[in-house]
């Protein structure tokens, strides 16, 4: 999860969403690390957690990644948990909760929906108040800009 928050902090100082996400393999070597990048690459699916699916998938060879584990900062939306189901991850581990657009808990019960292909185990918690607060601060200081004209 240090790692994810590392691709927040970054993303944030391109003045993105600070959202990090990096996947680990079962041997538990890094596969993948990203952050948001939606607004550097002009590009609205590229989420960190989709941006670390590509990478991982590329480094393993395989767009399956059966026994890998991503790890969020915060949890994902419906768009990226689908690309986690579709790449079969086994273990989805978040922050914080993303209660207006979360897909896992919040809003929507995307990863162990019954109804899909696959089912993800999932944890929530973990390094929770560093990730929340990382986005706090970040949406706190881009609210007061915007009041500066």
């Amino acid at each position: 999860m240090r790692e994810a928050l590392r691709a927040a902090k970054e993303a944030a100082e391109r003045g993105e969403v600070p959202i990090g996400a990096c996947v680990v393999s079962s041997d538990n070597i890094l596969l993948a690390v990203a952050g948001n990048s939606t607004r550097t690459l002009c590009d609205p699916t590229a989420h960190a957690e989709i941006l670390a699916l590509r990478e991982a998938a590329r480094a393993a060879g395989n767009y399956r990644l059966t026994q890998a584990r991503l790890y969020a900062t915060i949890e994902p939306c419906a768009m990226c948990a689908g690309a986690l189901v579709q790449a079969r991850i086994e273990r989805l581990i978040y922050g914080a909760r993303d209660e207006r657009a979360g897909a896992v808990q919040s809003v929507f019960a995307i990863c162990d929906s019954g109804s899909l292909n696959h089912r993800i185990e999932w944890t929530e918690g973990i390094l929770e108040m560093e990730c929340r607060e990382l986005m706090q601060q970040f949406f706190r200081v881009r609210r007061s800009s915007e009041f500066k004209v």
